[in-house]
């Protein structure tokens, strides 16, 4: 593995085992040069209450590996999450740095009324 993505792993293994100490839902965001993904696990981590990604049918045809595609998705996970009755949620970034696709996520997702 290059130094690069074990530093993002490292990072985001430190911030995963603080967001189990809260106990609650984490909302877990994966981007890839082409696509971005997200969904909101649960406070015990063993299922996944929503997810949505530029892969969906909805928004596949639309702009997906850029910030209109982030936005999409941010929107998409809180609807499904607030339909879930989660509100509350913990931001995990997954060692990402906090701009850009992963910004735009995380606004559009708080816009959408989850807190966090």
């Amino acid at each position: 593995m290059s130094k690069k993505k074990t530093a993002r792993l490292r990072r985001a293994t430190k911030l995963r085992s603080h967001i189990r100490e809260l106990g609650i839902p984490r909302l877990s965001v994966f981007r890839s040069p082409r696509h971005i993904y997200a969904q909101v696990v649960s406070s015990s981590g063993e299922r996944i209450e929503a997810a949505a990604s530029t892969l969906e049918s909805d928004l596949k045809g639309q702009s997906s590996g850029n910030i209109q595609g982030a936005i999409a998705v941010g929107s998409l996970i809180a609807e499904r999450a607030k339909s879930k009755g989660i509100e509350k949620v913990a931001f995990d970034r997954s060692g990402y740095k906090y701009h850009g696709r992963i910004k735009a996520l995380a606004d559009a997702a708080r816009s959408g009324g989850l807190k966090f």
